[in-house]
C-alpha cells in the first residue's frame, strides 16, 4: 500500500479499527486493525482476516458487517 498517499483516522477515540483516506483514489476502502496489517474492505474483508481481526471490525462497523454478511457463510 506504499504506492498510495494515505492519512490514517479513527471513527471513534476508542476504536481498534483504523481507516485511511487514500489520496487521488476513489473507493479504496483501506483499513487495519491495532496498526496490523492495511487491509483492502473489498478485496480481503472477511476471508484474508483472523477471527479476532473479524469481530474487532465487526463490532466498531456494523454497517460493513451487515453489508458483507454472504461472505461469512
Amino acid at each position: 500500500m506504499e504506492d498510495y498517499e494515505m492519512y490514517p483516522y479513527k471513527e471513534n477515540e476508542t476504536d481498534r479499527t483504523t481507516w485511511y483516506d487514500v489520496i487521488d483514489y476513489k473507493g479504496l476502502h483501506l483499513f487495519s486493525i491495532d496498526d496490523g496489517p492495511v487491509y483492502n474492505l473489498f478485496a480481503d474483508y472477511p476471508h484474508n482476516m483472523s477471527s479476532e481481526e473479524v469481530a474487532i471490525f465487526d463490532s466498531e462497523n456494523p454497517y460493513w458487517a451487515d453489508f458483507f454478511e454472504d461472505r461469512k457463510k
